[in-house]
């Protein structure tokens, strides 16, 4: 198997995962194809984040063993892949942090020929409480979950976050390119936050000519934290 640095694992969607983190200990679950896979999530936090230990959750094993190979390739200590499923198996210690990337396309939609495809976008009924519930367990007191979603899932994703405990939400929206509507958010809690819910300006990730802008590249590129606390 290829080795891959930390500087070549450059996926989207877990970087910005990543971006909002800045604690010690993080538990992360993905379904089979998302991006768990490969690790890229943890990768990408250990890159920023000096001295982390992290767990990953993992359907397929396949994709366990390609991302402990990648974790061992950049000698990186402190982080796992295991081969489990949160929604039957409970998670064991205690996190600063959990992260997830759930599905959220619905029950309705076409389906993919890829099955392991089609487990990671289609959400069936009750998934985001079940995910919210399972991943906040684990945390510490004052810990924080962060969902990265649709903005057409985000109603459902707060009830699912109330009810598992977690208040004091922040959301802070994606947009495509300034001026277009965000398709996807990420949303926070802590573990008996009770601060009112937040809308934080958000992120813009391509210029008007193509290409990220440079509050982006500061993120994807260079470690910058998104602050989802900024007051």
């Amino acid at each position: 198997m290829a080795r891959r640095r930390l500087d070549q694992v450059d996926a989207m969607r877990p970087i910005k995962q990543a971006g909002v983190i800045s604690t010690h200990s993080v538990l992360y679950f993905a379904p089979a194809a998302a991006s768990v896979g490969s690790g890229a999530a943890l990768l990408c936090l250990a890159a920023r984040v000096a001295g982390v230990t992290g767990t990953g959750l993992e359907l397929d094993a396949g994709q366990v063993a390609q991302a402990r190979a990648n974790i061992a390739a950049n000698r990186l200590e402190g982080l796992d892949i295991l081969h489990a499923d949160l929604t039957c198996q409970a998670a064991e210690g205690r996190f600063d942090h959990s992260l997830a990337n759930p599905p959220w396309h619905a029950q309705g939609a076409t389906a993919s020929p890829d099955p392991a495809r089609d487990v990671a976008k289609r959400a069936p009924a009750g998934l985001f409480a079940a995910w919210a519930a399972r991943l906040a367990a684990p945390l510490r007191p004052r810990g924080t979950l962060t969902f990265i979603t649709s903005a057409a899932s985000l109603s459902a994703c707060l009830a699912a976050f109330t009810d598992a405990g977690l208040g004091s939400h922040a959301i802070l929206p994606l947009w495509p390119k300034a001026g277009r509507t965000a398709k996807l958010v990420l949303l926070q809690g802590a573990r008996g936050g009770r601060g009112p819910t937040r809308l934080l300006p958000g992120l813009v990730l391509h210029r008007p000519e193509g290409g990220y802008t440079e509050a982006a590249e500061a993120v994807l590129r260079h470690g910058m934290i998104i602050d989802m606390n900024p007051d």
